[in-house]
């Protein structure tokens, strides 16, 4: 009687370190199901977040491209306009450089 006890005690032991096993791989298995579903959501908010960031970029690089480029603009043409006064300027006193400069020549 004894013997059948004891075989039953051991039996009953192997279902129950049965059950733990099943258990612990179920756990095992669920806790790796949720880390990739964390890591999805996680790679999810990285792409949305980098997506609003580089939207955000865009736009102040638009902003800012549009300003320069009417400053640009702008400065081009104040450039030109410049540029056009000093070549008026010199032609009009470069007869009286030369003249200064021959004066200067014919006295040495």
């Amino acid at each position: 009687m004894e013997s059948i006890k004891g075989h039953g005690g051991i039996q009953m032991l192997l279902t129950a370190e049965q059950e733990a096993q099943h258990i612990v791989s179920t756990a095992r298995q669920s806790k790796m199901t949720r880390l990739k579903q964390a890591k999805d959501e996680a790679e999810r908010e990285v792409m949305l977040c980098g997506s609003h960031m580089e939207e955000e970029y865009h736009k102040k690089v638009t902003e800012i491209t549009g300003n320069s480029g009417c400053t640009s603009k702008q400065l081009e043409e104040e450039t030109e306009a410049k540029i056009k006064k000093l070549k008026e300027s010199s032609s009009s006193i470069s007869k009286d450089v030369i003249d200064m400069l021959i004066k200067t020549i014919v006295k040495i």
